[in-house]
């Protein structure tokens, strides 16, 4: 296929997006089941114009979604404006460890009285359905730092975390299956793959985040140096955050994450930095290069300028890895073979797993019956998986477990885009409401 064919679906995915985006937050769908959609069509069940295949392809494959999983995990950590010691944290954190670990357990659990599975591999299987994701889930995660809603904010703070989080027991299915080499133990796992790796990351990528924010915001303040191509220095960040911890033998999402939040931190902490939520709106856009760079270089707004130049590249920069991902996601639909029991095992995770989960994890917590119920519910799989799917196969997966589980996750995320992407504007939009009710009384 040309590349004039391409440049021509392409142009044409995005400009119905571009003109019917308005009209989708009205409707009861998202985005992704249209980019699904476009996927299918363009698979091999329809114009056979694409045709990735998991396990000859799984390669490309774990490249694309992982950088599409670093994208997004860099922007939640710049939506969390709140400090750590907020109570809301509390919620996200339960949700990203506790609930986490009760949903890699009951569906282990179930994965091996279901499809008689091994152990390994059905820890394997769990742990790589288990995390929420940060890409599909915008619908329901915070849309901009000064958002307070304790719904939105765990639900953030839970895809952040846990996509990172859910790597040691990746690493456990693997080693129980003889994956990991003959130097693999549990006491090896313990503290390496789970200690080391998880503190690590996040201590790195916080470093990073901060020491870099507080570089460029010393630099445009007192030399005014360093103005401008906010862009590169979101990605140098990204790039800088997740080499330094893989080569440390930590997780690269959890420190891209930590990187995200340190950054912001480090701009909202500055002396005489005001808060972005307190920045003219006029800074944010529509300004000439002159105000530009005096704003950039304003010592009470150079943080919450950059913050958001950051941010909005970001934001968009997600949208279209958003789009290659989820209409390859479509176009694999035809790999699918469901193995027996699927439909059941896939049934339990979304309506009894995971609100049990959530209900452990949020239990002791004063937060409102209807957003537990909704957090218990919006438990988005996605590009997430797709990404330890891949690393797994790469692993050396045995072919026959590969299949089954290509199968499983495949059809577990398009269940997830299509279920959750039709209760979205229904459900918050009634949570919206009701929200508004109370603070009238």
């Amino acid at each position: 296929m040309t590349f004039a064919i391409w440049a021509l679906i392409a142009g044409a995915i995005f400009t119905v997006m571009a003109l019917s985006g308005t009209l989708l937050k009205r409707l009861p769908l998202s985005t992704s089941m249209l980019y699904l959609l476009a996927g299918f069509a363009l698979g091999p069940a329809g114009l056979a114009l694409l045709s990735p295949a998991p396990l000859a392809d799984h390669h490309i494959l774990e490249m694309i979604t992982e950088a599409a999983v670093l994208i997004s995990l860099f922007a939640a950590g710049l939506k969390l404006a709140l400090p750590l010691s907020d109570r809301r944290w509390r919620s996200a954190l339960r949700l990203a460890t506790l609930s986490m670990l009760v949903t890699i357990s009951l569906m282990a659990a179930i994965g091996v009285v279901l499809f008689d599975l091994p152990l390994g591999a059905a820890i394997l299987l769990a742990a790589i359905l288990a995390p929420t994701d940060p890409v599909l889930a915008s619908d329901v995660q915070l849309a901009e730092p000064n958002d307070r809603d304790s719904v939105r904010f765990s639900l953030t703070g839970e895809g952040g975390l846990n996509d990172g989080a859910a790597f040691p027991f990746v690493m456990l299915g693997l080693g129980l299956l003889g994956l990991q080499g003959t130097s693999w133990s549990y006491w090896r796992w313990l503290t390496l793959d789970l200690v080391w790796a998880v503190a690590g990351g996040l201590v790195i990528g916080a470093l990073c985040g901060y020491a870099i924010g507080k570089l460029v915001l010393y630099l445009r303040t007192q030399h005014r140096e360093a103005v401008g191509l906010d862009e590169f220095l979101m990605l140098g960040l990204i790039g800088v955050a997740y080499g330094s911890a893989q080569l440390a033998s930590t997780y690269g999402f959890l420190a891209v994450f930590a990187a995200g939040l340190a950054l912001h931190r480090s701009q909202l902490n500055a002396p005489g930095v005001k808060a972005v939520e307190a920045m003219d709106e006029e800074t944010a856009e529509g300004l000439s290069d002159s105000r530009k760079v005096k704003v950039a270089t304003d010592p009470q707004l150079a943080g919450a300028h950059m913050t958001q130049a950051v941010r909005g590249f970001n934001e968009q920069l997600e949208r279209i890895v958003e789009v290659a991902i989820v209409v390859i996601v479509g176009a694999m639909l035809t790999s699918i073979a469901l193995p027996d029991n699927s439909i059941a095992y896939l049934l339990l995770l979304f309506f009894a797993v995971r609100p049990i989960s959530a209900a452990l994890g949020l239990a002791g917590l004063n937060m409102p019956r209807d957003q537990r119920l909704l957090i218990g519910w919006f438990g988005i799989r996605g590009i997430g998986s797709i990404y330890y799917l891949m690393y797994a196969i790469g692993q050396g997966l045995p072919m026959p477990l590969a299949q089954h589980m290509v199968s499983i996750v495949l059809l577990g995320v398009v269940a997830s885009i299509v279920g959750h992407g039709i209760s979205v504007t229904p459900l918050m939009n009634l949570y919206s409401a009701r929200r508004a009710r109370k603070r009238t009384r």
